[in-house]
């Protein structure tokens, strides 16, 4: 049976009065708001401290070097090299679960990377045998349906130097990629004060300098014991460089990077996503807008406006990062990172300048940091992990009825699996050439009987807008969305 919803009398009424004037999508429409702030959430996010953040970095650049390369090196300092910085991350997300009455299951993902493996296709980037650890701690939903349901926020802890295979010179890798790992280690003791239907897994990766093989095998390990990942938040390079003299280094915004079309898409998938021009409307790329739009609710209603920019390609220009590796397992994943780099404070060996001379000092040091500007892009990835863990799931099924020629539209969805009882339903659209969301309708509830489809017809034409619909429950929490 098909359950019909409709759109509130008001809105057609008001509309009708300008029915000369505005195009149809803008003539039923009206404009899409932030959504309303937690005030649960919003507490969290004012314990997250640029205090934690430093220590987190000056802790894991005091490891000396956290080359991957350094896990073989046998005879290197006590306390020096990525395994005792491993064994701290472990003990911090260990803490944090002390803390939330254990709260956090904590696992260390270790493996070998064989560069005569079949896999060993990482450019001369691991000459041997090396051991790789990934850790990352878990906290679980606390909703039996919606449980499965994952969320992920990752940053890398290895670190290197001007030589790719130096496993044990100074490395300390203050902006790349220790300002991620913070990003994560904050995001759990925030949020593991909360408890969220869905669940959200924190984690720390290795081998990212090597070719992205940590994020990798964590990626594939996801995918073989089927977590249900909804969205992968990849933070590297969020450090917000503080080179003297650089006066375009912008402090109110992160960038947010996302795949077009989906590297995982079979090629029957990439010529449908190109008959339907929906190359801008992958998962990662609703990631990214459910992040610009998780902003706009906590950070420009007051206090310091910090907003994300989103840059419609998967990453910058000659780089790489871990959200790719969730990319090609299929999984909705996107890359945050600081506005302007400075390339002297990366990948390079700590240089200082002559004696006397005012030039740069080289190497990727914690004084080229700007914490406060770390735990800005923290609460932010905090935020939308709480928002998606708090959402119903995202609607199934939708599609767009084309069994006709008319210049109305129907669209038909089916409910979240296991959804809560209650939640509505956003549609929401926009112009074909707008990066992002412009219009909506007050929310609607299916009515009718449980497991059968919402049906719900515009008078707007599908030919000149994008179309997508987003679960909500009563609290305002807003699903990814899904373009038919």
């Amino acid at each position: 049976m098909k359950i019909r919803a409709t759109i509130p009398q008001c809105v057609l009424a008001l509309a009708a009065t300008f029915c000369y004037a505005q195009p149809d999508y803008r003539l039923h429409a009206l404009p899409v708001s932030p959504a309303p702030q937690d005030p649960a959430i919003a507490r969290a996010l004012k314990g997250m401290l640029p205090m934690h953040i430093e220590q987190t970095i000056q802790t894991l650049v005091g490891f000396g070097t956290r080359s991957t390369l350094s896990s073989m090196e046998a005879d290197l300092p006590p306390g020096q090299g990525i395994r005792a910085a491993a064994e701290w991350i472990a003990g911090q997300f260990e803490q944090i679960s002390h803390q939330c009455g254990e709260c956090l299951e904590v696992h260390r993902d270790v493996f070998t990377a064989d560069p005569a493996s079949s896999e060993g296709r990482w450019g001369g980037r691991i000459p041997r045998p090396t051991e790789i650890s990934n850790i990352y701690a878990i906290l679980r939903g606390t909703d039996p349906d919606q449980a499965s349901r994952m969320v992920l926020v990752t940053g890398h802890y290895d670190s290197r130097n001007t030589n790719i295979l130096d496993g044990r010179g100074a490395a300390p890798g203050a902006n790349d990629d220790a300002s991620g790992v913070a990003v994560s280690l904050e995001c759990a003791r925030a949020l593991s004060k909360l408890r969220f239907p869905a669940t959200i897994v924190f984690a720390a990766v290795a081998g990212e300098e090597q070719g992205l093989v940590g994020s990798a095998h964590l990626a594939k390990l996801a995918r073989q014991q089927g977590w249900q990942l909804e969205a992968v938040l990849n933070n590297d390079i969020v450090g917000g460089n503080t080179t003297p003299g650089d006066t375009l280094q912008l402090k109110d915004r992160v960038r947010v990077f996302s795949e077009g079309v989906p590297a995982a898409a079979t090629p029957e998938q990439q010529r449908r996503i190109f008959a339907l021009g929906e190359e801008n409307d992958s998962a990662s790329r609703e990631l990214a807008r459910a992040i610009a739009d998780t902003a706009r609710t906590y950070f420009a209603a007051a206090g310091p406006r910090f907003s994300a920019f989103l840059v419609s390609r998967p990453d910058r220009y000659l780089r790489g990062g871990d959200h790719s590796s969730f990319n090609k397992e299929g999984f909705a994943a996107v890359r945050f990172t600081e506005w302007r780099e400075d390339y002297d404070h990366q990948h390079q060996n700590v240089v200082p300048p002559p004696a006397g001379s005012n030039g740069p000092v080289m190497g990727d040091l914690p004084q080229f940091v700007d914490f406060n500007y770390v735990a800005r892009v923290a609460e932010l990835n905090a935020a939308t992990l709480a928002t998606l863990a708090s959402a119903p799931g995202e609607p199934q099924h939708v599609a767009i009825e084309t069994q006709k020629l008319e210049d109305g539209t129907t669209l038909r969805w089916d409910a979240p699996d296991d959804a809560p009882d209650g939640i509505l339903y956003q549609v929401v659209w926009r112009e074909t050439t707008a990066s992002d969301w412009q219009y909506t309708i007050p929310p609607v509830q299916a009515i009718g009987a449980t497991g059968s489809p919402v049906v719900l017809t515009l008078p707007i034409s599908k030919d000149n807008v994008v179309f997508g619909v987003r679960s909500i429950d009563r609290a305002g929490h807003r699903s990814l969305t899904v373009v038919p």
